[in-house]
Order: structure tokens, then sequence, then C-alpha cells
């Protein structure tokens, strides 16, 4: 019984830890509750990056009601002085008498450190109640804290035979409102939205985000462009948000300066088959801040994205629509694979619906 009421308050926590989404990163999204005699007498989250923990939040909402409390967080208290003061010693100033954390924060700063602080001052602590929820809620700061790299979502928009776009070029849009809506929701969670040179040369987008957010200049946009072919009056060049253009030795220095006067940040990587290498690009991203990003460029893009083995996550939206044709571009360009068992696979797909469009997640 314990266990299933543990259960309850923990999902009500990550339910909480989500209102956090477009403002944190790149902390984690943290939702904390307070409960005493089956009552919630405190409850917060994490707001946004900078701003007071989740814990703090619950325990003034809880006032004297924390004392003998039991605490649900899904990631463990911070023991260290940061941008804010150490979550564990208010606890304990606070007389919480249990804390049940959904995980262990892999920050090494923390990394058990946390639970440790709050069982020498005889808190009963439980670790791990709903673990692979709590993960799956953390992914981007998990995968920054353990390798130092961003998540990577790819994006795509097709017809249900595979296009994204027709024989003449034409490709806007495939997919409806209800669909593009929820990947500017995207847009606002991720750090960066990368595109291919082809993109801005054929759509010229803005790749901005609709949603209004307190992370300032999010999304970057990323260009990947070897030559640098892109025009000195793309969107994405006059906008106000950043911009950084990613090429390679190929590019001419002349045109790297006319950008750089233009306030737009080159960066140049190693090349690979005279194109970007995707995998030194990820490398250096991490001296950006860059700690997720959306890819939403074409067939080639992808392709090469899969191909170098980047991406955690997909994101298909399948428009109710035939557009067929030889020479029409599919979703996955590239050289393809001979065999099946050489396919990749996802696990943990969901579906959703956006109106009459379909969308299938999963992680590779």
């Amino acid at each position: 019984m314990k266990k299933k009421n543990d259960e309850y308050y923990m999902e009500k926590v990550l339910t909480l830890a989500e209102k956090g989404r477009k403002e944190v990163a790149p902390n984690p999204l943290v939702g904390c509750l307070i409960v005493k005699g089956n009552q919630i007498v405190g409850k917060g989250y994490h707001r946004f990056f900078g701003g007071a923990h989740a814990e703090v939040y619950a325990l003034n909402n809880a006032g004297e009601k924390s004392k003998n409390a039991t605490m649900y967080v899904n990631l463990e208290p911070c023991c260290h002085i940061g941008k804010t003061s150490a979550c564990t010693d208010k606890i304990i100033k606070a007389g919480i008498k249990r804390v049940i954390i959904g995980m262990k924060d892999p920050n090494p700063l923390v990394n058990g450190k946390g639970t440790k602080k709050l069982k020498k001052n005889k808190i009963e602590v439980e670790v791990g109640i709903l673990k692979k929820q709590t993960e799956k809620l953390n992914k981007f700061y998990l995968k920054r804290v353990k390798t130092k790299k961003p998540f990577v979502i790819l994006k795509t928009a097709e017809s249900i035979d595979g296009k994204i776009a027709t024989v003449g070029g034409e490709s806007r849009w495939i997919t409806g409102e209800k669909s593009r809506r929820y990947v500017h929701r995207i847009r606002g969670w991720v750090d960066a939205v990368l595109v291919g040179i082809n993109t801005i040369i054929k759509d010229n987008p803005s790749l901005t985000c609709r949603i209004k957010s307190k992370r300032k200049n999010r999304p970057v946009r990323i260009v990947l462009d070897s030559n640098l072919r892109i025009p000195l009056n793309a969107k994405v060049i006059d906008n106000d948000n950043p911009t950084i253009i990613v090429t390679t030795k190929y590019a001419a220095r002349e045109k790297i300066y006319q950008l750089e006067n233009k306030g737009i940040q080159v960066l140049t990587v190693k090349e690979k088959d005279k194109k970007v290498d995707l995998k030194d690009l990820i490398k250096k991203l991490e001296m950006l801040d860059v700690f997720s990003i959306m890819i939403e460029g074409g067939g080639e893009i992808n392709a090469a994205a899969l191909k170098a083995g980047i991406v955690d996550k997909v994101l298909f939206f399948l428009a109710p629509k035939i557009i067929g044709g030889r020479r029409a571009l599919t979703s996955v360009e590239g050289e393809g694979i001979d065999k099946l068992d050489a396919a990749i696979n996802l696990r943990d797909i969901k579906i959703h619906k956006f109106d009459e469009d379909i969308l299938i997640e999963g992680y590779i």
C-alpha cells in the first residue's frame, strides 16, 4: 500500500515538473510535493533557469506543515551551493521526516551525496520510485551530464508514401496546422534547430518559435553549409535570433567575413566526403551551450545524421496524402541499406494524432 501511495504521488510530481519544460534548460525538470496525513500540504516545481528549485517552492508553500511530513521529488535534492543554496539544508531545517526520490542525480556535484546527507540527519530516504518515467522526463539533462553531448531529435513530415515534397519540389504544407503547432512547442523546448543549406535556399524559413519563453535567444538556428552558399539576405541572418553557420575548409574567407560582420557566428568543423562532419560538430556544440537539437532538414541531412549515429529520438509526422513519383524526395535519402537486418529499429514507440495527421515517435 505504501509503495502504491508513493507511485501515486510521484506521478503527480512528474506532471508538476513538466510545467517547467520551456524555461529550465539546461537544468533538469523537477517537481516536488510535500504530503502529510495523506494530504498534499505543499507543492512546487523548478520554473526557470537560475530560479529557486522545486523543493524550495514546496517547502515555502507548506510552511510549518513540513515538519514530520513526506517529501516527493523526482530528482535527488542538491547538496551544493550554485546559483541557489543547497536544498538538502532546507529540507533538514524544515523537519521533513521522509524523502521519496525518483532517481539519483548523475551530476558529479550531487550523485548520491544529497541522499547521504539526508540519511546522516536521520531522514528516511527511498530512491527509484518510477525511475524509468523520471529518466525519460529528463532525457536532455541526463545525456548532457553523462556524455557532454546534445540530445538530438530528428523530425520529419511526410506523406504516407514517405514523400517530403512533390516532383516539382512543393512541400508546404504536407501536414496540418496542429502538427506544425506541436513542432513549435518542441522548438520552445530545445536549444537549437538544425537544417541544411538546401532548406534555406529553397524555403528561406525563419526557424523561430511562436511560443513565448523566458529563455532568450532560443532556439539557436544551426545551418549546415559546407561551401557557404547561404544568401546574405536569408531570414535566418536578418532575424534577431542567433544563428550558427557550420562550414568546412572549403568556405571562402571573404564570405566568412561578410557573415561575421552581420553578427553571425561561423563555425568551421572537419569535413567528411566534402560535407560537414556531424560527429565533429556534435563534439563542438557543447562549448556553445547547445545541449538539445531538433533536426528539421531534408532527406540527405536526415540520412547523414542517422548514419553518423548522432540521433537519439525520431518524430515522424505522417499526413494522409499519397504523393508518388520516383523523383519525389523521401524523408531519408542517402545510400540506403541492402538487407532488412541492417535497418534502424526504434524502441519505446508512441503514436499521437493531430487532426488527420499521425505522429510516430520513438528512440533509436
